[in-house]
């Protein structure tokens, strides 16, 4: 029969192998997992421009297509910027802000906010995408939405979500949700109206998708993600238009 002591003694050995072998497995992955949250980031940014990627080539059609990334502040001014994979403005890389926290000192309208917006080239025309957040039913929406030259009608979006319920809210990530975003326009003249996702949209409304039914709230959630952080968009917007 063994001892209290003993058993106290081997219980602690168990836990200390335990705790190593795990920080070691995390330690050790770590950069695997980085790479493999970088290169989602890649394909949800390709997708919103329509080009298709794998996790095999996401880095490399990134770099070709995605010229330009820049880094503004709330004013509107470019404080980071990156051509061609180099730091030509500033210490700041956008594609490594984090999105979660800087949107939130945006909503608290704190100066100390910096917002990215990754510049895609096509065909010799430049695209302008907009990472997005907000809340859904359930938990975290995300996504981007991609404008044209004239900063105000879409070419594309991209959403993801974290836990909203298969076949209703969920469906955010189709395509036939995303494809109404096409062509529909974030401004009337000069006055922001971004696009509202509501029942039983008029279609021929550049500023309205119809929800997804039986999905309200998740719906709801991305009307209020665009018109949030594209507010924060701006005075950045207003800035290039001059």
């Amino acid at each position: 029969m063994f001892s209290n002591r003993y058993i106290y003694i081997y219980s602690i050995i168990l836990v200390v192998c335990a705790a190593a072998i795990l920080t070691f497995a995390a330690v050790g992955l770590k950069p695997m997992q980085d790479r493999n949250v970088r290169v989602e980031k890649m394909q949800q940014l390709l997708d919103a421009v329509g080009i298709s990627s794998t996790t095999k080539d996401a880095q490399e059609k990134f770099d070709e297509y995605f010229t330009e990334q820049y880094a503004v502040n709330l004013k509107g001014e470019v404080v980071g910027k990156i051509v061609n994979g180099k730091q030509i403005l500033g210490k700041v890389n956008p594609f490594s802000l984090d999105e979660k926290k800087q949107f939130s000192l945006a909503k608290n309208k704190d100066e100390n906010a910096l917002l990215p917006i990754y510049i895609c080239t096509k065909q010799g025309k430049k695209q302008y995408v907009i990472p997005v957040r907000g809340n859904g039913l359930w938990g975290a929406i995300w996504g981007n939405i991609a404008l044209d030259e004239d900063l105000k009608t879409v070419v594309g979006v991209n959403f993801s979500h974290k836990g909203e319920t298969p076949g209703l809210g969920a469906e955010i990530t189709t395509d036939n949700f995303k494809n109404q975003f096409k062509g529909k326009t974030i401004f009337d003249g000069d006055k922001f109206t971004s696009i509202s996702v509501i029942k039983r949209a008029d279609k021929a409304n550049l500023h309205q998708v119809d929800a997804i039914s039986g999905g309200t709230m998740t719906s709801n959630g991305v009307s209020d993600m665009l018109k949030d952080c594209l507010g924060y968009y701006i005075p950045y917007f207003n800035s290039v238009k001059k």
